[in-house]
């Protein structure tokens, strides 16, 4: 309805709206609206070029125009005259197919012609560096074994508690903060909903980290593997499915020796079959696979799968069954779009649904050690070119994001791959100069 905005600034006495949206390569993209002005904003939207933005459009195509999304406000505590507002972008008088978002929601709303809906939860792990963005910005922290480290965390405690507050004050439910496995590496969880919510949330996590960073004088980076000799970040995605309600745990089964009812093992079958390309989405950059095809880190472990396996509470598998009712799916990073991400989890996990798939024989073994030995396991792709390969060649699951916003994904990502291929590295000539 018009008016909410402005309703909604005045009582919650906000000056300025950030008008938000995401494009295909997960950047957000905003423009700062007056209050005055969002009454007629809300209804006429904000404009935009799309070619300027990472979408599939040229200098000839119209505006887009954001249409903020009154349920998805969500005021900045560190500058609280201004609240960020999610949108979805508009052209011609419908809704942009290639829009990141409106693909997540056309995919919940066909979910929820079955009663189902995708509940998430997600552990985005991230680096506290220096500004330019050469080395940690905390010179102390170098242990062998530096994760939950009190000594560390203490001594950026000062932004660590500053986000978590933040995220107190927004009803988010925060429950734990730690140091994690590499130096000068966080990560803040916080209470799972639904997938769009959630994707909501990451989407705003990361830029409230990077924006509560900069005001200490750090910066913090999401990149996957920033320091090839320590640990890269993931962003686990904690996964089950409810009734349209959120009554009922549809996952959940006490009968289950894991605890997982058959609709988790058919959702699991179909994150397994689909895995291969599915990583296109959720390791969507050259550097993605330098986290999940990583030698052995400093504290002695990656954290991170190259094999499609799963297992039980076990944390060298793709997937993870830490307890009854859910599964942890530990592939993505956060370099991945929030959106894309989710919507592309529930495609291959409902066509898993749908086609009763079995994720075949759950493996215990610790596959950093004996993962040799697995002869059937399919692996992940080693680069970014193999994954927009298999994302090609997987009908489904581009048919199920949406055929228009596929074909510009797989377009722009195809761009970027040429675009590194342009590049020398010393390693080349340091290697074959002399050939």
């Amino acid at each position: 309805m018009a008016g909410e905005l402005e309703a909604y600034a005045k009582k919650n006495k906000i000056k300025f709206f950030l008008f938000n949206f995401t494009d295909l390569f997960g950047t957000q993209r905003a423009k700062l609206v007056p209050a005055e002005a969002a009454t007629r904003m809300q209804k006429a939207g904000a404009g935009f070029a799309g070619f300027a933005t990472w979408l599939d459009q040229t200098p000839a195509h119209p505006d887009i125009l954001v249409m903020p999304d009154p349920n998805a406000i969500i005021p900045l505590p560190w500058r609280p005259d201004v609240a960020w507002v999610a949108g979805d972008p508009w052209m011609s008088g419908k809704p942009l197919e290639q829009a990141p978002r409106y693909a997540l929601k056309k995919a919940m709303e066909k979910t929820a012609k079955s009663n189902l809906k995708l509940m998430a939860g997600v552990e985005p792990e991230f680096f506290l560096i220096n500004a330019d963005g050469t080395q940690i910005s905390d010179g102390r922290d170098t242990q062998e074994k530096p994760c939950y480290d009190q000594a560390s965390i203490m001594r950026r405690i000062d932004v660590i508690t500053e986000i978590s507050s933040t995220m107190i004050q927004l009803g988010w439910g925060p429950y734990q903060n730690d140091h994690e496995d590499a130096n000068g590496q966080f990560e803040i969880n916080w209470n799972f909903n639904d997938a769009l919510t959630t994707a909501d949330q990451l989407a705003f996590f990361k830029f409230m980290v990077k924006s509560i960073a900069e005001k200490h004088g750090l910066r913090a980076t999401f990149m996957p593997k920033p320091f090839i000799n320590l640990t890269g970040s993931g962003c686990h995605v904690h996964l089950s499915v409810w009734d349209n309600a959120r009554k009922k745990n549809l996952f959940d089964d006490a009968k289950d020796e894991m605890g997982l009812s058959p609709m988790a093992y058919n959702f699991l079958g179909g994150l397994i079959h689909h895995a291969e390309s599915l990583v296109a989405i959720t390791n969507p950059t050259v550097n993605s696979y330098k986290r999940i095809n990583a030698p052995r880190t400093v504290s002695g472990a990656t954290w991170s799968p190259n094999t499609v396996t799963f297992g039980g509470n076990n944390r060298t598998h793709m997937v993870r069954i830490p307890d009854a009712g859910r599964t942890e799916f530990r592939l993505p990073d956060n370099a991945a779009n929030p959106y894309l991400m989710l919507a592309s989890i529930m495609a291959a996990g409902m066509h898993g649904i749908e086609a009763k798939m079995d994720p075949g024989k759950r493996l215990d073994i610790d596959m950093y050690a004996e993962g040799h030995t697995v002869k059937n396991a399919k692996k992940l792709p080693l680069n970014l070119l193999d994954a927009l390969r298999n994302f090609g060649k997987d009908t489904y699951l581009r048919e199920a994001l949406g055929v228009e916003i596929s074909s510009a994904y797989l377009k722009l990502k195809h761009a970027e791959w040429n675009q590194y291929c342009r590049h020398l590295t010393q390693w080349e000539r340091d290697t074959t100069l002399d050939c």
